[in-house]
């Protein structure tokens, strides 16, 4: 084995099957608990308080480091299988998803609740000559540990700790469920299209609609719904709707048919609802309508359990954000700020509706409009520029563009001369993987690029930072980070490679941010390295920070060519961009806010709202901040993964706060130049080198030199000459520090 294949310590998924996966998570979840009661039994001859004061910090420091390397193993295998469940659900891999949720949920509230492995951290705390002489990422890390003890109910009585134990098992289930059934949701529901309503479509678009006809017609064999006889007797191409993003984002973007359009978006927004009529494999309704209020129930009996009102205390009790009413503040003023932009937004699309024969303006007519408006008012549309963005030419780009700025180097598997006798496995013929080398060709990490739509894969995009960077000197383990990129982009048709719009660039640049601060950290004590330990409300900031260089001209120049003449963005279509750039953005904040203000509110109520309560809530938000209206159906809340399957519960907020930042953090490329190598060197060692070792405000601070200030985000939204200038130069000190 090569030193590449040691330190990376890849997964072979040609042997990670569900029945392998399930073994070692169980296998490491009883070596972990073996260890648990050994310390136990170490320390049962002492009370609590005396056992804390008679331990050698320097032992309890060896404990601690012997229990995160016994983790590693579970780490692993669950992050697998966890992975797997997302991108490639079926019905076996999720029954052992599922199985191992309970046992998974016990064995971290036992951590969580574990005295003696607690003694051991404060005994470190408490033996301050000891516990200054750490290096600070180790400090870090052990003081992080003690919150999440505290978090975790450490301090309860017995009675207590089981009632939190069981609220956390049905939390973990239900989050489970929630998401599965929107993912079924998603997948069930198929519309096939008469001719008739194919006008407006474009080619790229039609070609997605057969691409799903052909999935259809596969499924319904497979489900026998149709017989052989009656699928050859389908038209080819057959034209299907599906409430996949790149398929419903052609027929809402470019359909000409307003019934289609209405049709497919009620469809999306009633998903897992009560509106929903479809059911899952074991013929179970999907509505979340009930999942929804126990979980918050549950969240807010585990907040009073800690001694905090609501959940939304105990999300915030991690974050930079210090108080309910501080983010709460934020969101209103930003609303405030964006307003007048909205309108101006609001206005526009309806006077082009107008001209399209629509006076009563709707949300499923928002995108369409958007589109003719683009067209219009800056010469630009998404068809036009699509074939300029083929996705091998972009990532060209961005890798080329990272370089630049940090001096690093992305190989390919199969062009790394290093790699080649290292065999990497993959767990589908899409996907790739990546070197990430050092300026001086050391190996810093590696990643995986997952990025088209298929059956099975949950929607959306996101980075997992599956493996974290780790060493243990006297073990003589190290390891290296490594991560899972993954998108749900339009894929490859009609013999020509998958072709992006801008938007998704934007969400391509995005992620590759989060895996930088994941692969560039300089930390090896896994608990604060790369994401690790960063606090929710600032994760988001390397990533929105990345998605400034998909907009910069000189960035754009780099991902662009032509899919057949090879020519790069011309400067006409680059202008024309680039002006288009905060369209809508008024109304594109307003609906950040207002799903911000709905998940900060539910999990502020005393008591937690019943699913009537929650459309309550999500009402009054709307009524307070909105300038559209919604449909009476409309079940957004329904498929809110992100908070209810996710981890932004109380923190959706984060988005619009680390935008803050990250605008900030961009004005000083701005000011000394964007490919300006010693800033990028500046913000790579003071914010993507040093993850969660050191507090967010701190890194930032580092990076600017000063608090941030909203005065960036306004100007990159273009609200600043919209607005009262004063309340524009409002420093943020209290509401991003």
């Amino acid at each position: 084995m090569t030193a590449l294949a040691e330190h990376l310590r890849l997964v072979d998924f040609a042997a990670a099957v569900p029945e392998s996966l399930q073994a070692e998570v169980t296998a490491a979840i009883e070596q972990a608990n073996l260890f648990l009661d050994q310390l136990s039994a170490a320390d049962s001859s002492a009370t609590p308080d005396s056992k804390t004061n008679d331990l050698d910090a320097t032992q309890a420091l060896a404990d601690i480091m012997a229990f995160d390397h016994l983790n590693l193993a579970l780490d692993r295998s669950w992050g697998v299988l966890s992975h797997l469940n997302s991108v490639m659900s079926n019905d076996e891999i999720r029954q052992v998803h599922h199985e191992l949720l309970p046992m998974l949920s016990a064995y971290g509230t036992r951590v969580g609740q574990h005295q003696p492995l607690f003694n051991r951290y404060q005994a470190i705390v408490n033996d301050q000559s000891f516990f200054t002489k750490l290096e600070p990422a180790r400090a870090r890390a052990i003081e992080l540990s003690l919150q999440r003890f505290e978090l975790s109910g450490v301090a309860l009585s017995e009675e207590k700790q089981q009632q939190f134990a069981t609220i956390q098992s049905k939390l973990s289930t239900l989050s489970a469920t929630f998401s599965d059934n929107i993912l079924d949701a998603t997948q069930a529901y198929a519309l096939p299209l008469k001719e008739e309503q194919l006008a407006g479509l474009t080619q790229s678009g039609l070609g997605l609609l057969a691409d799903a006809g052909e999935q259809y017609k596969a499924r319904a064999l497979e489900q026998d719904t149709l017989t052989q006889t009656e699928v050859e007797a389908l038209p080819t191409p057959y034209y299907v709707a599906t409430l996949n993003i790149p398929v419903y984002l052609a027929v809402m973007t470019h359909a000409d048919d307003r019934k289609l359009r209405e049709t497919v978006y009620k469809a999306y927004v009633t998903r897992a609802s009560e509106f929903d009529s479809h059911t899952n494999a074991k013929g179970e309704s999907l509505n979340n309508a009930d999942i929804m209020s126990q979980i918050l129930k549950l969240r807010q009996q585990k907040a009073q359990l800690l001694g905090f009102n609501n959940y939304a205390e105990v999300s915030l009790s991690t974050k930079m954000a210090d108080s309910v009413a501080e983010v709460e503040a934020f969101l209103r003023n930003l609303a405030v700020q964006a307003t007048p932009a909205a309108k101006q937004d609001l206005a526009q699309l309806q006077e082009c509706a107008n001209d399209c024969g629509i006076t009563d303006l709707q949300p499923w007519d928002s995108a369409y409009i958007a589109e003719k408006v683009k067209q219009s008012k800056f010469s630009l549309s998404q068809e036009e520029i699509r074939p300029y963005f083929p996705l091998p030419k972009v990532v060209d780009g961005l890798f080329a563009i990272v370089e630049r700025l940090y001096g690093i180097k992305v190989v390919a598997q199969n062009q790394s001369a290093e790699a080649n006798e290292d065999t990497v496995t993959l767990w589908h013929n899409d996907v790739h993987f990546y070197h990430l080398f050092d300026s001086d060709d050391s190996l810093i990490g590696g990643f995986y690029f997952d990025l088209f739509a298929r059956s099975g894969k949950r929607g959306g995009a996101w980075m997992s930072g599956f493996q974290a960077r780790y060493s243990h000197e006297k073990l003589n383990y190290k390891q290296l980070p490594v991560c899972f990129m993954v998108g749900n982009f339009t894929p490859a048709l009609a013999g020509k490679p998958s072709l992006l719009t801008h938007d998704e660039v934007l969400t391509l640049f995005h992620e590759f941010g989060h895996g930088l601060h994941h692969l560039l950290t300089q930390v090896s004590v896994g608990d604060v390295a790369g994401v690790n330990g960063v606090e929710w409300d600032a994760v988001e900031l390397p990533s929105q920070f990345m998605e400034n260089w998909a907009w910069d001209s000189e960035g754009i120049a780099l991902i662009s060519s032509h899919v057949e003449t090879g020519e790069p963005l011309p400067q006409d279509k680059l202008n024309a961009l680039l002006a288009a750039k905060n369209f809508q953005s008024g109304m594109q904040t307003l609906r950040q806010v207002e799903f911000a203000l709905f998940d900060l509110l539910i999990h502020a109520q005393t008591p937690a709202p019943d699913y009537q309560g929650i459309l309550a809530t999500l009402d009054a938000v709307r009524n307070d901040v909105a300038i559209m209206d919604t449909p009476d159906y409309n079940r957004f809340a329904n498929g809110f993964s992100h908070i209810f399957a996710g981890g932004y519960a109380a923190g959706y907020y984060s988005y619009k706060w680390a935008e803050l930042l990250s605008a900030d953090a961009f004005s000083k490329f701005e000011e000394e130049g964007l490919f300006n190598p010693v800033t990028g060197k500046a913000f790579r060692d003071t914010i993507l080198s040093v993850g969660g070792s050191l507090p967010a405000k701190i890194n930032f601070e580092n990076f600017r030199g000063r608090s941030a200030s909203i005065d960036a985000l306004l100007r990159h939204s273009g609200f600043e000459n919209l607005n009262n200038p004063q309340a524009a130069n409002t420093q943020i000190k209290n509401e991003a520090s």
